[in-house]
């Protein structure tokens, strides 16, 4: 499609669900326009239901108000639902002559009385004043309208097209632009940003995902049809020059592209994005227009910074022998505990979605050596917070012959050698942004038992909820341990849990049977275990070995290194309690 053509967009809203509502028969028959309509058809402030309440009231012979229990948003003029202000119901009811005001009564034993004729007067004359205001307002809104349709009307004559005579331009990503400068290109891409400096002249900022690019568009190619109704979140193409941006001036790439013309393809509505989001809006408005959130330059810097740092743990493992395989994520067997298993019906049998893909990573072990996998794996646990989802991505490894202390020097390992890597890569940018006091973690981080941090919680008086301080054999919840993690400042491999609180397949400690080997690093989702026997039979009979492996949860490790508070936000689309969508 040119950009001097296409539909015209309907200026008048759909009126069918206005037309079923209550009260739109009265409306009908005191002759009053539908809502969102002016004399000649324009949209108006006024709501459906301010119109169908409007037409009730003019059948009551009654309002009441009240300052004490009223509500001007909800209230409907009944003695149950009470207008805050009196002004309220005189722009409610909105024609004289108008119902008897009751407002509350000053006597003892008496909740009623009739508003008094000196209130009545200045609270008419306020109501004269909003309803000069709202003729006056929707006059211009009428005139507006119709100078918007003239507009409109006379850009239909204005057409552009691809001259012929100008070189054939070459098709280039954003990203890679800037060996095109002084010649002629053709990009397409997203509206990101639109401003309009006059008729003759407008500015795009072009989003192509690699990168943004600045657009100068003048006379016709702002002037046609396409170019009034441009809106951003509209995809386009544009043809023209690439130059270096004026001097004094700054735009992305220090480069900008004079079109010479332009296409069309997707028209979005008008106002883009922020007809359904915005950074002030409700959380779950967020999340349900996910697809529109992660337009944005935050949420895109997220994702390119997610990958690259999904692709610097593969580089890891590559680098260090290991093989990458694709355990199933569709199961018959319980990992952990079945309380947080997702059940389903896999044609008649009991199966579940996993929960860790260590027991088909044992059994790679005996061909490949060291393995590795980056999988989904889900927990049906019943906890809203920032720090839980219900589907994630489980970077899991599994070693054979090493000892406990080799698997906790392969995680720190691991840890920096991904940082350090992501530091090193395209992104490392979007790291220093979004959290610029980032600091590389040292080696060799700091083991300490979890006996010892029992200690340190007692000696720094550290208590439960109920005031008593924890003990032996009792989880450390998340709070007391970030506490102790930040004051520390350093990266701590907590080591040796109780048999109490572990899997029970974790291999225990030689000198305290108590305790496993076993390692939780820096409050994230990363478990160490050396294992001997697991309840794998026939694995074990054909040649058992010591072996041990880890999981780290991908999100934590962003939320850590991105500095998010949440983690939601380093998802492309979360899963959680109550949050299957969209």
């Amino acid at each position: 499609m040119g950009a001097g053509e296409g539909p015209r967009p309907p200026l008048v809203p759909d009126l069918l669900s206005w037309a079923r509502s209550p009260g739109a028969h009265l409306v009908r028959e005191l002759g009053w326009r539908p809502p969102g309509t002016l004399p000649h058809g324009e949209p108006s402030r006024d709501s459906a239901e301010t119109w169908a309440l409007r037409g009730t009231m003019r059948h009551q012979t009654e309002l009441y108000v009240s300052d004490r229990e009223g509500n001007d948003a909800t209230g409907d003029g009944t003695k149950e639902k009470p207008f805050k202000t009196g002004l309220k119901a005189l722009m409610t009811v909105g024609k004289e002559p108008f119902p008897t005001i009751y407002i509350d009564s000053q006597k003892e034993n008496e909740r009623w009385d009739v508003i008094s004729k000196s209130q009545m007067k200045n609270i008419k004359k306020m109501w004269h004043r909003e309803q000069m205001k709202n003729e006056s307002r929707e006059k211009k809104e009428a005139e507006d309208n119709l100078r918007r349709e003239k507009n409109l009307e006379e850009a239909k004559k204005v057409t552009i097209k691809n001259d012929p005579s100008l070189p054939e331009p070459q098709c280039v990503k954003i990203h890679a632009l800037e060996g095109y400068r002084g010649q002629r290109v053709k990009v397409f891409g997203w509206v990101h940003r639109l401003r309009r400096q006059g008729k003759n002249l407008m500015f795009l900022v072009l989003r192509d995902g690699t990168g943004y690019l600045q657009c100068v568009l003048s006379d016709d190619l702002c002037q046609c049809y396409n170019g009034v109704v441009l809106a951003t979140e509209s995809s386009v193409a544009v043809y023209g020059m690439l130059n270096l941006t004026p001097k004094g001036k700054q735009a992305p790439g220090g480069h900008e592209l004079s079109c010479d013309f332009w296409e069309l393809i997707g028209l979005a509505p008008a106002g883009g994005a922020d007809n359904l989001i915005n950074e002030e809006s409700d959380v779950d408005v967020q999340l349900n227009n996910r697809h529109m959130m992660i337009r944005g330059e935050n949420m895109s810097k997220i994702l390119k910074a997610r990958s690259m740092v999904t692709r610097c743990f593969r580089d890891h493992f590559f680098d260090r022998g290991y093989y990458e395989v694709t355990p199933p994520t569709l199961v018959q067997t319980q990992v952990e505990g079945g309380a947080t298993l997702f059940k389903l019906d896999y044609f008649g049998e009991e199966a579940f979605l996993t929960q860790s893909s260590q027991l088909y990573l044992e059994t790679c072990i005996p061909a490949l050596g060291d393995v590795f996998c980056v999988a989904q794996s889900y927990r049906a646990e019943q906890s809203r917070t920032r720090r839980h989802l219900a589907e994630y991505t489980h970077v899991e490894a599994e070693c054979p012959f090493l000892t406990f202390e080799e698997l906790l020097n392969r995680l720190e390992d691991l840890v920096c050698d991904v940082v350090d890597r992501v530091l090193k890569s395209p992104v490392a940018s979007i790291v220093r942004d979004l959290n610029p006091n980032f600091k590389p973690p040292k080696r060799p981080f700091k083991r300490m038992n979890y006996s010892d941090a029992i200690v340190w919680l007692k000696e720094h008086n550290v208590k439960k909820e109920d005031g008593t301080f924890y003990e032996f054999g009792e989880d450390i919840p998340e709070a007391p341990e970030r506490l102790m993690t930040d004051t520390i400042n350093e990266p701590i491999l907590l080591c040796r849990f109780p048999v109490e609180i572990k899997s029970f397949y974790m291999q225990r400690c030689p000198e305290d049977p108590r305790l496993t080997e076993s390692v939780k690093l820096n409050s994230w989702d990363a478990w160490v275990s050396q294992l001997v026997e697991r309840p794998t039979l026939a694995q074990r009979k054909y040649g058992t070995c010591p072996h041990g492996g880890y999981g780290l949860g991908l999100e934590r490790f962003l939320t850590w290194i991105l500095n998010r508070y949440h983690i939601r936000d380093v998802c492309l689309y979360p899963r959680f309690v109550q949050r299957c969508k969209p």
